[in-house]
């Protein structure tokens, strides 16, 4: 067995030995417990609750739990920054380890469905990792190896996780202060407890606010992602919004794109009436025109609409094909 195969074979058996060793002991994890283990670890506590905090993520533990004893026995603000360090840590730990086991395997056998996700995932980049740790209804154990099969920069992900994370650490450590408090009969702890309610309720509306933000958003593509694309059976519409002259200009062409200039597309969307239900992408000078024309898709009933971002200035920049001839 080469070594590198050797090394991938001895992590997945590690990483499952410590899912099944977190499993069989689930029921251990007690705020009680926690605190016996920090108070012998002394000043080294924070520290100490971090890597546990980043282990227990990784072994698939309930971060909230975790979450509210670190309100609990740190103090709120504390508490949270503690959390969302720790959660983001064992958050990176999972996806370089799902990239490093699994991502080859996943370029070689995606296809359809599959493959379409990693896709769309890969074109919006930072932003589905903010949309999915905003939205507290998506598994953040699961998503942590899903999001490292794709080819997300592991700097984005591991800033947008940590940024978009924190109003639900907050949160919930709030909470576990506040019932730290309580039970103690301290004179704040109803102020405290109607704070930690009111960040609650706020975490608990986000999915609708991020969702509704993101059906008004518009879906981007870089230039290597629609490279891959359109080498695919299933590849998508090109529309170049821009006037002919642009299209012939210095900056040229996609291959196969077909032009309808933006002052155009409103008279001819009958012509794209029967590619509703197909993936467009568009493509202008830069990407201010095909703003202008995905909204105008967009409120037209067209549903899978992408942007390329950076348009002709990028796709020459990174060196991809360009035709020069009209596009007729």
């Amino acid at each position: 067995m080469k070594p590198a195969n050797a090394t991938r074979a001895a992590l997945a058996l590690a990483l499952a030995a410590g899912l099944l060793l977190g499993y069989a002991n689930r029921d251990a994890l007690s705020t009680d417990a926690l605190s016996h283990w920090l108070a012998a670890a002394g000043v080294w506590a924070p520290l100490a609750f971090i890597a546990f905090y980043a282990a227990a993520t990784v072994l698939f533990f309930p971060g909230a739990v975790l979450t509210l004893a670190a309100g609990a026995l740190f103090g709120a603000v504390p508490g949270s920054l503690y959390s969302l360090v720790g959660a983001t840590l064992g958050a990176t730990l999972a996806f370089v380890a799902a990239r490093y086991l699994a991502a080859d395997w996943v370029v070689r056998k995606a296809g359809g469905r599959l493959k379409q996700l990693v896709e769309g995932v890969e074109a919006e980049g930072w932003r589905f990792v903010a949309f999915v740790r905003l939205v507290p209804l998506f598994p953040f154990n699961l998503v942590n190896y899903a999001l490292g099969l794709t080819r997300i920069p592991l700097l984005a992900y591991a800033a947008a996780s940590f940024v978009c994370m924190f109003p639900g650490a907050l949160a919930y450590a709030w909470l576990g202060h506040a019932g730290r408090e309580a039970l103690a009969g301290e004179a704040g702890a109803i102020r405290n407890a109607l704070f930690a309610l009111a960040l609650l309720a706020f975490v608990a509306f986000l999915p609708r606010l991020v969702r509704q933000f993101r059906q008004a958003g518009i879906r981007w593509i870089d230039s290597g992602s629609l490279k891959d694309r359109l080498e695919q059976r299933d590849r998508p519409l090109l529309i170049d919004v821009r006037t002919t002259g642009g299209v012939v200009g210095p900056l040229g062409h996609i291959p196969g794109a077909r032009n309808i200039p933006l002052e155009e597309l409103p008279a001819r969307l009958a012509e794209l009436e029967r590619s509703k239900q197909q993936a467009l992408t568009l493509v202008c000078r830069t990407h201010k025109r095909s703003q202008a024309a995905a909204l105008q898709l967009k409120q037209s009933g067209f549903g899978d609409v992408s942007i390329l971002r950076g348009g002709m200035e990028q796709w020459n920049r990174e060196g991809l094909v360009v035709a020069r001839e009209s596009n007729s």
